[in-house]
This record gives structure tokens, C-alpha cells and sequence, in this order.
């Protein structure tokens, strides 16, 4: 469906995924409803469903007082390429991007909406989202608590670093974004990549072309429960290696983890530099630490040897920043220490 776009009042969708969403699917639709400013809009791709969402779906695009245009995928995209599909299907100036189970405070869409109004050079904008538990109730937490989207790195991301802090870990959320629709000649198709799912790679790609920023309050009741297909858990703590170990090891040992992250690194720039071609502060943040790693990742096995790119990368400032921001004072200095001696 064509929507005409008109910059002083630009058309909104929402894009709606769905599978197997019977439990709360409803009280999201309703929370859409209930916006102060309602979309032109709602693009829903259910992923093949076994349950009543569909039904739930099909009533709720009766009586909705905006078109609502449900798509059924006969074979099951999994959670990327669904959210592709719903993103690609949609017309608005203005993209809203929605799961299943959320609860979307009122002025959500009016909030954001006139923000990117007031912003014309951002094309992604995110905010943060309250933590609920399954029945909605605030857990006292805030999203980007849990994700580390601190007071300090907010100020770093000011002075130019989103692409530093996106690296460090994402801390974009699908269902807290809204994005210009312009963007997606260059998000899509959204790659497949471990360790990431399709927020992050919008993420990404906004803050390797400088048009990302976010919006400092909540918009959303992100509520967690214990089907949801993406959630806040943390992951699982690596294997810890006892110090006496540490000098006992071979080298290759010790490397194996600055390779990987390397190889993983070089295949996400690869993939970014595929749709962002020119050199931008995003893309030489990325180089900078690509280089870092691929550095790190091919020390010699010989002490001496390592010395002079050891001080090199210290003196550079990176060992600090790429440091964990949690790390105290002396962490990078213990790292480029267990690179000179390990």
C-alpha cells in the first residue's frame, strides 16, 4: 500500500512479527490503539504460527481504525528475515519497528515521530524501555542498565564514539527504534553473522553512516518472560584460565580468543563496508579497532619480538580503549602485560 509522504507530517508504519504469540499479542495491539498519535499503517508477518495468534490478528485488523495487512509465511523465516520481510512490505516515511509481547506507553509514537521531525539528518533513533516482568509489572529496571548504556558512555557516544560503543556491545533495541524508511536500501537484506541479530546490524549501519541517536526516556514496558525468542539474559561466562596457566600455555593457546574476535570483527566490517563504502568516523572507529585485534591476534612467539607492537598499541591509547567499562585502572595495562609475557 502506497502512502503519500508529505515531510511536515511523515506517514508512519509499524512493523509487527509475530509467532506463536497468543499470550500477550493482544494487550501489545491494544497499547497501539492507545497511541496519542495513531500510525497509517500496521505491516504484520506472522512466521507460522500453530496457535491463536492469527485469529488474534485477523479481529484486531477489523475494527483497527488504520489499515492492517497480515502476511503468512508458509515456511518459517526465523526472527531475522521475518522482521526483513515486515520492514521491506512497509510504505511509511517513518518505520516503527514492534514484537509480540511489549507495551508501548502512549506518546511513543508521537514522541519519536517528532523527533526524527526535528532531527532531518538522523535516520535511527532508539530509546530506553522499562524492564517488566510477564504480567507488565515494573521490575525497576531499565533497559539500558542491563545492557550498560551508562551516563559515561552516553557522553562518550556524544562526542562522536557510537560506532566505539556499539562494538563494545549493542545497545540498540528493535521494539524501542524508529527509523526513516530511506535507511533501508541500505539495511536490507540484514546478513547473517553471529552474535548478532537484526537491531544490532541497524545499529551498526546508522552509526557507520553518523545518523544514529537516541532518545534519553523509556517509551516501552519491554516485558520478559521465559518464551520470549530474543531477551535481556546475560550470556554465559567464558571458561576462566588459573594464572599459574597462563605462563605454562602455549602461545597459540593464548591467542586462539584475540583470533577469533579478529576473524568475527573482520567479517562484520566487511559486511558494513558492503553497504557504506566511503570512509566515514564510524568506519575508521572500526578500523581502528580491527587493526587493534589483528595486532593483538599475530603477536610472535618470541618475547622481544612482541615488545615493540606491545608498547605501540599502549601508547596508541588502546589497550584502554578497548578495555571492558567496567575494567579498573589497571586492566589494560594486565593486558598488555599478558601479551608481552604469555
Amino acid at each position: 500500500m502506497a502512502i503519500a509522504s508529505n515531510p511536515t507530517r511523515p506517514t508512519i508504519s509499524v512493523a509487527l512479527c509475530t509467532y506463536n504469540g497468543e499470550a500477550y499479542l493482544s494487550t501489545q495491539l491494544q497499547s497501539l490503539l492507545t497511541q496519542s498519535q495513531l500510525p497509517d499503517e500496521l505491516i504484520v508477518c506472522d512466521d507460522d504460527s500453530t496457535d491463536q495468534t492469527r485469529i488474534i490478528l485477523e479481529k484486531f485488523a477489523a475494527d483497527a481504525p488504520f489499515p492492517v495487512q497480515i502476511i503468512r509465511n508458509t515456511t518459517r523465516l526465523g526472527y531475522n528475515k521475518n522482521f526483513e520481510k515486515a520492514l521491506s512490505l512497509c510504505s511509511g516515511d517513518l518505520i516503527f519497528i514492534c514484537d509480540q509481547d511489549d507495551y508501548w506507553l502512549p506518546e511513543k509514537i508521537e514522541t519519536l515521530s517528532a523527533y526524527l521531525i526535528q532531527h532531518p539528518e538522523t535516520e535511527l533513533v532508539f530509546s530506553n524501555a522499562v524492564i517488566a516482568d510477564a504480567n507488565l509489572n515494573d521490575t525497576g529496571r531499565l533497559f539500558w542498565d542491563t545492557v550498560r548504556f551508562t551516563t559515561p558512555i552516553r557522553e562518550r557516544w556524544r562526542r562522536g564514539e557510537a560506532m566505539e560503543v556499539l562494538l563494545d556491545g549493542n545497545r540498540v533495541m528493535g521494539c524501542a527504534s524508529a527509523l526513516r524508511r530511506r535507511l533501508l536500501t541500505l539495511l536490507l537484506p540484514i546478513p547473517v553473522l553471529p552474535n548478532y541479530i537484526y537491531d544490532g546490524w541497524l545499529g551498526l549501519i546508522a552509526a557507520a553512516k553518523g545518523t544514529i541517536d537516541f532518545y534519553e526516556k523509556p517509551l516501552i514496558r519491554y516485558r520478559t518472560h521465559e518464551k520470549q525468542q530474543v531477551g535481556t539474559r546475560p550470556p554465559e561466562a567464558g571458561k576462566a584460565v588459573r594464572l599459574k596457566d597462563r605462563f605454562s600455555r602455549p602461545h597459540a593457546e593464548k591467542l586462539e580468543p584475540l583470533v577469533n574476535k579478529h576473524l568475527e570483527l573482520n567479517d562484520l566490517y566487511n559486511e558494513v563496508r558492503q553497504r557504506i563504502p566511503a570512509r566515514t568516523p564510524g568506519t575508521e572507529q572500526f578500523e581502528r579497532r580491527l587493526h587493534h585485534y589483528a595486532r593483538r591476534s599475530t603477536l610472535p612467539a618470541g618475547r622481544l619480538l612482541r615488545l615493540g607492537p606491545v608498547v605501540r598499541e599502549l601508547l596508541a591509547g588502546n589497550y584502554h580503549r578497548y578495555a571492558d567499562q567496567e575494567a579498573n585502572h589497571y586492566a589494560p595495562y594486565l593486558a598488555a602485560l599478558g601479551d608481552l609475557v604469555e
